[in-house]
């Protein structure tokens, strides 16, 4: 039997052999590659980001044990307690149309002009379109971009970032939301407890025409049946008006106390949402990441150089 002269695979010696062999490819690529993707980032333009913390109004009483409530909180569930007042609606209602809209439509000083002019954010973000309806749409997906949301879902804090080429416009972009948020709540809020008590208000005119209805019939009956003691029937009678009375009384009495709680309510259900920290113009741009971006060159630099060395070496044995 014939003996093998040779082996063809390469060791892990063999590999490592090589790619000593290549050592300033290996170590000039990823500092090539790092040098580079650093310089790119001078020439991108710096984007800021202002933050603001804030925390809204707690949810209705919960049934469930303090212990439970907490728990479940702790997974991002509200169980229990009204879900247009936690953390989580607050955080989406500040990425919705409607507040992006009404921001986009608002004016702030214009970062570029030096006499401080103001300017409608829309034109600012220069977006366009076919028309103003189109541009609206334009500029609420862009803004959208820029607009970014967070939630402590074992605190409840919510934090606001904004980003933008402007950092006076990324604060004041910030707290303007945080302050149509408030008004949306405050609006919403208010607007529920105005319609219940209307509500209850109708139910209040019914309940009285029903109960002077009742009281009628039995003051009529009263008075065509002065001896109604002495007639079971009559008694009988008189005794089902009178129930009816009782219950129509009762309605009435209750509707009233409603009301006089929903007119409270219509003054206090006023939602309140802290700020903790308000928006400030940052000083440094949150992107590009100059760090980030070199050490990603130099991966991306360590991995092109094994490969090229890898590959200069097969070239080099593939030779005659």
């Amino acid at each position: 039997m014939t003996e093998p002269v040779g082996r063809s695979e390469m060791t892990l010696l063999d590999l490592l052999g090589m790619l000593r062999r290549r050592w300033q490819m290996l170590l000039g690529l990823p500092v090539v590659f790092a040098i580079i993707t650093v310089a790119i980032t001078f020439l991108m333009r710096p984007t800021y980001t202002a933050s603001t913390t804030f925390v809204p109004e707690a949810g209705a009483g919960s049934s469930l044990p303090s212990g439970l409530a907490g728990l479940a909180g702790q997974f991002g569930l509200s169980l229990g307690a009204d879900a247009s007042r936690s953390p989580r609606f607050y955080a989406d209602v500040l990425k919705s149309r409607e507040l992006l809209e009404r921001v986009l439509q608002t004016r702030f000083t214009d970062p570029r002009s030096a006499h401080g002019d103001s300017v409608r954010l829309l034109e600012l973000l220069r977006v366009t379109g076919r028309n103003s309806l189109d541009s609206l749409y334009n500029g609420v997906r862009a803004l959208t971009n820029q607009v970014g949301t967070r939630v402590d879902v074992q605190t409840g804090v919510v934090r606001l970032s904004v980003s933008s080429r402007f950092p006076g416009l990324a604060a004041a972009v910030a707290n303007k939301l945080v302050v149509y948020l408030s008004d949306f709540n405050t609006h919403t809020r208010q607007s529920q407890a105005r319609e219940r008590r209307l509500f209850v208000q109708q139910r209040i005119s019914e309940a009285e025409g029903e109960l002077q209805s009742v009281e009628g019939t039995l003051r009529a009956f009263y008075e065509r049946n002065r001896t109604w003691q002495q007639s079971p029937q009559l008694f009988f009678e008189e005794g089902r008006l009178r129930r009816q009375v009782e219950i129509r009384q009762e309605v009435y009495l209750t509707l009233r106390r409603e009301f006089e709680t929903a007119r409270i309510e219509e003054v206090n259900d006023t939602p309140v949402i802290t700020v903790i920290d308000a928006a400030g113009v940052p000083q440094r741009p949150s992107r590009p990441r100059r760090a980030v971006m070199g050490a990603l060159g130099l991966l991306l630099g360590s991995i092109l150089g094994v490969f090229a060395a890898l590959w200069i070496e097969y070239l080099d044995r593939a030779r005659p």
